[in-house]
């Protein structure tokens, strides 16, 4: 049986069980971009809160204003721009977005603000040390902060890509309590052995490593196997 959201999105009842992807003001805007386009590719519902410090580096990095009333338009040609700043480079238009949902961050009547609210679980990518401290501390100042407070709670999967150097003692205290919760911390930090020839890899390669957390399939980078030199090309 089919219902339609507030968005005017047809889908199943009771059939859509999304990921939260949260975005924080920290640098590191086509991380996220990539895991969201991660997860569409893997036929993933996807729940997005934007922070309000993230939608000012957005428009740093992008150009892009990300608006509430215009949040499709805006997240479609974000997704599309490559993280060498090419717009264009990704296919993301039509029905490739249908199964987001976006929240705005002031909302904290909305749906992933309740435990009863059924979600696989959250992603913040990137995590700045702002909302590191704040789910920590469980302060819940916002839409983002309250959701990855609820899936904590809910003991449900809670992956936070830390986007910062060099960390100060408190910022480490706050990963450690996170990790002591439950939550995977996972620093945005690329590797070199899967072969990178653009900025583009290292970005997939950390994306790559969020959905991995999650248990999310992907393709968006080339695994370890053992052999020295293997991502290398030959001559």
């Amino acid at each position: 049986m089919e219902q339609v959201n507030i968005h005017g999105q047809r889908e199943e009842r009771g059939a859509r069980t999304p990921w939260v992807v949260g975005v924080s003001g920290a640098s590191g805007t086509p991380y996220a971009a990539a895991v969201l386009r991660g997860l569409i590719d893997a036929g993933e519902s996807v729940d997005l809160v934007v922070s309000r410090a993230a939608r000012l580096t957005l428009l740093d990095e992008t150009g892009i204003a990300f608006r509430d009333a215009h949040w499709r338009d805006d997240l479609a040609k974000w997704l599309a721009r490559g993280a060498d700043g090419k717009p264009g480079t990704f296919d993301v238009g039509g029905a490739r977005l249908d199964g987001v949902r976006y929240w705005s961050a002031g909302d904290l009547g909305a749906g992933p603000s309740s435990g009863s609210y059924a979600v696989r679980g959250m992603l913040i990518v990137p995590a700045s040390t702002a909302s590191v401290a704040g789910v920590a501390l469980g302060l819940s100042k916002d839409l983002l902060q309250r959701a990855a407070s609820v899936t904590l709670k809910e003991r449900r999967k809670l992956v936070v890509a830390v986007r910062e150097t060099p960390l100060n003692g408190q910022t480490l205290k706050h990963l450690v309590t996170l990790d002591e919760a439950g939550a995977v911390v996972l620093p945005a930090s690329p590797a070199f052995y899967a072969g990178a020839t653009h900025i583009q890899d290292l970005v997939d390669f950390v994306a790559g490593r969020v959905l991995d957390a999650a248990g999310v399939p992907h393709s968006l980078y080339r695994r370890w196997e053992g052999e020295l030199g293997g991502s290398r090309p030959p001559g």
